[in-house]
């Protein structure tokens, strides 16, 4: 948590010098985290760094995996037939607290053509709504390996 925030107090002190914005702060986070990745003092074996690589893969990743599905459904609706074939799909659980639970049901629902539905009572199976399930075991192997992984990496 220090070293968090003496990223974020390097990233303000670069925008104090440069001008209070996004960019500016965005590039003095960045080199804040450089400047600590190199001290030897900070970065031996701190999680930090591990961490903060792991968020941006996570990030790239749903990104990667917002694309894809958007142009899947554009490319339906500008289509004239449709490819759609909808289900509700129940995905076991290895996310276990309320949080890791919670962050999966948020990214199956921002990305288009799934919407998670409701949590089991025991808070062991995730339900869905896929609008491509034609095989849905394929769609809960993509959410488990995608997305819970992902998440329980980041999050544990």
């Amino acid at each position: 948590m220090k070293t968090l925030l003496g990223n974020v107090a390097l990233a303000l002190g670069w925008a104090a010098f440069t001008g209070f914005k996004v960019r500016n702060l965005f590039v003095g986070f960045v080199l804040g985290y450089l400047i600590l990745w190199a001290s030897p003092t900070v970065a031996a074996h701190n999680p930090y760094f591990s961490r903060v690589r792991q968020l941006l893969g996570f990030v790239l990743f749903f990104l990667k995996e917002l694309a894809v599905a958007t142009l899947r459904i554009s490319l339906d609706v500008l289509t004239p037939t449709h490819r759609m074939t909808p289900a509700v799909i129940g995905i076991p659980l290895d996310a276990r607290t309320s949080g890791e639970i919670t962050f999966l049901a948020l990214v199956v629902s921002l990305t288009p053509g799934t919407l998670a539905l409701d949590v089991s009572s025991d808070r062991r199976v995730l339900y869905i709504h896929a609008m491509y399930a034609a095989d849905p075991e394929a769609v809960r192997s993509d959410i488990k390996r995608g997305f819970e992984r992902r998440i329980l990496e980041l999050l544990r």
